[in-house]
């Protein structure tokens, strides 16, 4: 028997563009990075990053050509300090602002942001933004240091506060301008993340010497090309715990079921993957997956078999779930929220009300308990745990490093489990579904049983 090899050569990658401030400004001085005479780091060959330095986006190809990967393979900046920096530390003024809904990691990121900022290059003029894009406009700055942030990752929420909407770009740009500020840290979520773009492209446009970076932030982990969003693994650690209680009241009841909606309003990976980490949960619905009610196939018939065999049973369903089921009023059919997204019907409490009318018709005389939790504002209002305490840091100063060298329009992010920059357009349009043609949502259906609501 003879032995024989494969291999793959990469003669080239497509890498993806990054703005660089000297694009449109050449005459902007270099600095040497203050990191080199640092005391407390000892840098060696390889410590600076150069622009050869790249990641993949794509680490898992297929040789046999069964099915396409991308040729060239798609690649992106290195995150992590250069050499040369663009911005004297100064002249910095940095501004952070956070917008949209809550997520644990939010405090961490702006005091990594102004601890980096301060220690790593020198920086003493930062500033918080109040209350989103309008506190551009709205309120004055708030100035930072690092004794005023020093204990900020230990609370959730986020102390600059935060708000949806208020998005007016002329005005921001004016703001920016007037305040003298030449470096943007925006956290937040898509919608944050095409507003950033449009500050961007207005400041490149009127060719102005201000870096923004975006640090993507969304609980329900559905940023696309970077493998996780910050405070996603604290939200599947809390919903374990609302699936804990839901499990433990179903099991204390006859028949019972214990009913927990998580967060997921476009992807339902906190559903996925705290149903994997429990093993208590029956049934996982989540908006990539049309299921129905009624009927051969239906939720009905499978919770009924299951109270039959076990005597309870757990349902978990994502807030996006079932939206197209659910029946809506005409003006909640056009529905807005403050961010321009369509507003969502409250499915735990539709899914409870189902529940308790199929179960009175059909088994009137039978005892029948539902337990409904949500535990939503509880889960993203909570400090960061230990691994997205660490995470943040990393995005931080991953942030900080780019802008210093003098990038622009881009989102800092692990792909691959390495740090990249990558185009910020490109993030605000990319999103993160759940893929149930994969091997992970064949594990959920292995560990609930759950149907796959194909109509025969």
């Amino acid at each position: 028997m003879s032995n024989s090899s494969s291999s793959i050569s990469i003669s080239n990658v497509q890498l993806q563009h990054i703005t660089h401030l000297t694009n449109y400004n050449s005459q902007i001085q270099t600095h040497t990075n203050p990191l080199a005479f640092n005391p407390f780091f000892r840098t060696f060959p390889g410590f600076f990053l150069t622009s050869s330095d790249i990641v993949l986006r794509h680490n898992v190809l297929d040789l046999s050509g069964t099915f396409p990967s991308p040729n060239p393979p798609l690649a992106y900046h290195r995150a992590g300090p250069r050499n040369q920096i663009l911005f004297n530390p100064a002249t910095v003024r940095a501004a952070i602002v956070t917008c949209g809904g809550l997520c644990p990691g939010m405090n961490t990121v702006i005091r990594e942001l102004v601890v980096g900022l301060w220690e790593l290059y020198g920086v003493r003029e930062v500033f918080g933004i109040k209350a989103g894009y309008r506190g551009f406009y709205s309120y004055d700055p708030v100035r930072l240091n690092p004794k005023m942030v020093d204990d900020w990752h230990k609370r959730g929420g986020t102390v600059l506060e935060t708000s949806r909407g208020g998005f007016d770009l002329k005005k921001i740009v004016d703001a920016i301008q007037n305040h003298g500020f030449n470096q943007l840290y925006i956290i937040g979520g898509d919608g944050t993340m095409r507003g950033a773009v449009e500050i961007f492209e207005e400041l490149k446009q009127q060719k102005l010497y201000i870096s923004v970076v975006g640090i993507p932030k969304t609980v329900d982990n559905d940023v696309g090309i970077i493998d996780r969003s910050f405070g996603f693994q604290t939200a599947v650690e809390m919903a374990q715990q609302a699936i804990n209680a839901a499990h433990i009241e179903a099991e204390s009841a006859v028949n019972g079921i214990g009913l927990v909606k998580l967060m997921g309003r476009s992807t339902g990976h906190i559903a996925l993957h705290a149903t994997l980490s429990s093993r208590d949960v029956d049934c996982c619905l989540i908006p990539e997956i049309d299921f129905y009610l009624e009927g051969k196939g239906g939720l009905f018939e499978f919770l009924e078999d299951r109270l039959k065999e076990m005597g309870h049973a757990v349902l978990v369903v994502a807030e996006g779930a079932g939206q197209d089921i659910i029946p809506r009023t005409e003006s909640q059919k056009t529905e807005k929220d403050e961010s321009g997204n369509p507003v969502f019907l409250d499915v735990g409490g539709w899914l409870k009300s189902e529940l308790k009318n199929w179960w009175s018709r059909d088994h009137p005389n039978e005892l029948f308990t539902i337990k409904y939790i949500d535990p939503t504002y509880m889960i993203r209002a909570v400090p960061p745990n230990a691994t997205d305490n660490s995470y943040c840091t990393l995005l931080a100063h991953s942030a900080i490093h780019g802008v210093m060298a003098g990038y622009t329009g881009f989102v800092c992010g692990p792909i691959n489990g390495n740090y990249a920059y990558i185009p910020v357009d490109e993030v605000a349009k990319e999103k993160n579904k759940v893929d149930t043609r994969d091997h992970k949502w064949s594990w959920v259906r292995s560990v609930s049983n759950q149907p796959d609501f194909i109509r025969s």
